[in-house]
């Protein structure tokens, strides 16, 4: 009954849905309507669907493992966003096609199966699209939930609506969950006992990370030879207290300079306003000169795909979307591979595990105001060797949470061979 009515919802919620996803474009549309083809040959055909960036960034070792291992293989991406479709594009060349995901309505996705014929479907994270998983397994699709995460929040509300998600998920031939208690949450919603294993998170693989060099000409020349705390991905409220933080620091440290970096870049004005109330004048990446890059202490990072080859030049990274609640927290895992010692808000739970991780190994420090953020920074600011050895402590723990792609590759490779 529960799914009758939520597949009957999806009539009357189709244009709304069209219009809040931004689909303006007659391409997205038809996407979105899974009104797809993917031209035949290759097999197998494997589907590999993620919400947004990050995880394809995730989805990214995954992809060219398959590629490296099955040759002939079909390897069709698609995203929630039309950001994600894009990092597809450009991360995972290896794709004969990355897509906008089909809405979660019966007409779309077998629409989309129809056209894209996949014998296997991995669902990365949290994405439990009921008719994803229900219409696929009808179809005869095996399917995988890879880099599994589900929160205790999460599941709660799933097991309400248990006949719905437990039937969907009960539908997965595998479950390759992040960590044992996401694991466990798995299996109370209704997956198979023996088809749910632990397997780790392929974001923390540093195997599959591109080697980055120096950012590009005029960005590079940004406070060389100072160091350099790098607040990345920061939203609403953080610019204010770490430029509150960075105020203080630079009057016990002359040369450190700072790199603000927004989570969204819509978000610019707002970061620069923040940082213009604490009295620094910031020069912006975009407009930035070669004599405003030595010149500048504040550098407001207002373009996409530059933060991981700053990291390079950083001393220490703040990791936003963490000070308040609401974004539980970005990825440190660039900062860290960079080997910058990290802070991070106490509102990480979205990062729980690397981030616990990069604490025990003395890699990261949790700071709940501008206060902590001073005398955290302060503490590796005035001791190099303890800054070095925390940075270095947060590479290898990275390290040591390496290998969850190879884990996950040799458990599908079964589901592969039998399509």
């Amino acid at each position: 009954m529960l799914r009758a009515l939520y597949n009957a919802l999806w009539y009357p919620a189709l244009p709304i849905a069209m219009l809040a996803s931004g689909a303006g474009q007659p391409l997205d549309r038809r996407e979105r309507r899974g009104q797809v083809a993917v031209a035949p040959g290759g097999h197998p055909r494997i589907w590999m669907h993620a919400a947004s960036v990050g995880e394809v960034e995730g989805l990214r070792p995954l992809a060219i493992g398959i590629k490296r291992d099955y040759p002939d293989a079909t390897v069709i991406i698609t995203t929630m966003t039309p950001a994600g479709r894009e990092a597809a594009r450009t991360r995972i060349p290896e794709a004969a096609a990355c897509m906008l995901a089909p809405f979660d309505s019966p007409l779309a996705v077998r629409s989309f199966l129809e056209g894209a014929k996949p014998s296997l479907l991995t669902v990365t994270e949290t994405e439990l699209w009921p008719n994803f998983f229900l219409e696929a397994h009808l179809a005869g699709v095996k399917i995988a939930i890879v880099n599994g995460r589900i929160s205790e929040r999460s599941a709660t509300r799933y097991a309400k609506l248990s006949s719905l998600f437990g039937a969907a998920i009960a539908c997965a031939d595998l479950v390759l969950a992040q960590t044992e208690a996401d694991a466990r949450r798995y299996r109370a919603l209704g997956a198979a006992q023996d088809r749910v294993i632990a397997t780790g998170n392929t974001k923390f693989d540093l195997d599959s990370m591109p080697t980055i060099g120096e950012p590009r000409g005029v960005v590079s020349g940004f406070a060389r030879g100072h160091p350099i705390l790098i607040a990345g991905s920061t939203g609403p409220g953080e610019e204010a207290l770490v430029a509150a933080a960075y105020c203080e620091l630079r009057s016990r440290f002359p040369k450190l300079a700072l790199i603000v970096a927004p989570r969204h870049l819509e978000r610019t004005d707002e970061a620069a306003t923040a940082l213009k109330a604490a009295g620094l004048d910031a020069v912006a990446a975009r407009a930035m000169t070669a004599e405003q890059a030595c010149a500048a202490d504040v550098l407001l990072l207002d373009t996409m795909g530059e933060l991981r080859a700053l990291y390079n030049r950083g001393a220490i990274a703040f990791i936003g979307g963490s000070l308040f609640e609401g974004r539980g927290g970005q990825s440190p895992i660039e900062a860290a591979a960079a080997s910058l010692p990290v802070l991070i808000g106490p509102h990480h739970e979205k990062q729980a595990e690397v981030v616990e991780a990069l604490i025990r190994g003395g890699g990261a420090k949790v700071v709940i105001d501008a206060r902590a953020i001073v005398d955290a920074c302060a503490s590796w600011l005035a001791d190099e060797d303890a800054r070095l050895a925390a940075g270095a402590r947060a590479h290898a723990t990275l390290a040591q949470l390496n290998g969850a792609a190879r884990r996950i590759l040799m458990l599908l490779q079964p589901l592969i061979n039998l399509t």
